[in-house]
């Protein structure tokens, strides 16, 4: 998992939703914690990236894991891939021990789920200050006894992709051929085919699908319809 270093006074916060309602539900949460502070919102995960590049770094980033332009972990995956060292609080309501396990081990700093009381999302805050992670009440890791659960090796796998990989293969998830990605992505298509030859390297693959479904194994990319 990637060793963050989070601020000691959360201040500032970039919440990431794409339910109105909700994010602004959230984003009072979060002010009634730190009256002080700076909420920035984004309900999609490029107008996040791009608050990211153009903005400065906040101190905690509050993730949705199903966004309009992104589904599962990847989501997760390209935040620490652009601020690695800002801690992310992966905020869904698929909350089930492995959900959780993985969020972790693909950098997130906690886990809340949501519609938690005003309280789970303070004491999330006050560990994450002090360096460390947070599980919610009941959670019970999946990879006691020093035996990997199913899906981790492929999750360590998905945490070398950079940012553009990561798109990349969330595009092949959808079925995209390379002329596809090249045009949404606005780069050439030999472009693209390097950076396939690099994930299927990255990945330990010979083959699109072999990517697809190790990204799936992981819950990189979700096969059921998005949900909240």
């Amino acid at each position: 998992m990637d060793q963050t270093t989070p601020a000691k006074t959360l201040g500032t916060a970039l919440v990431i939703d794409d339910h109105p309602l909700f994010c602004d539900a959230l984003a009072l949460t979060l002010k009634s914690i730190v009256p002080s502070g700076e909420i920035r919102t984004a309900d999609r995960l490029e107008a996040a990236l791009e608050d990211l590049q153009n903005a400065t770094r906040p101190d905690v980033i509050l993730l949705d894991l199903n966004l309009p332009d992104v589904n599962g972990l990847e989501g997760l995956m390209r935040l620490k891939a652009i601020a690695p060292r800002v801690p992310v609080i992966v905020v869904s309501s698929m909350a089930d021990n492995r959900m959780i396990s993985n969020t972790l081990k693909a950098g997130a700093s906690g886990f809340v789920p949501k519609h938690s009381q005003r309280t789970v999302f303070r004491d999330a805050f006050e560990k994450i200050s002090r360096g460390e992670v947070y599980t919610p009440e009941g959670y019970i890791g999946t990879h006691g006894g020093g035996a990997e659960a199913p899906g981790d090796d492929a999750l360590t796998r998905l945490s070398s992709l950079t940012n553009q990989q990561a798109r990349i293969l969330q595009l092949i998830c959808e079925g995209k051929l390379n002329k596809q990605i090249a045009y949404d992505l606005s780069i050439a298509e030999t472009t693209v085919k390097a950076h396939v030859t690099a994930i299927m390297r990255k990945l330990g693959v010979q083959s699109r699908t072999q990517a697809v479904l190790v990204a799936q194994e992981a819950s990189f990319a979700s096969a059921a319809p998005r949900g909240h």
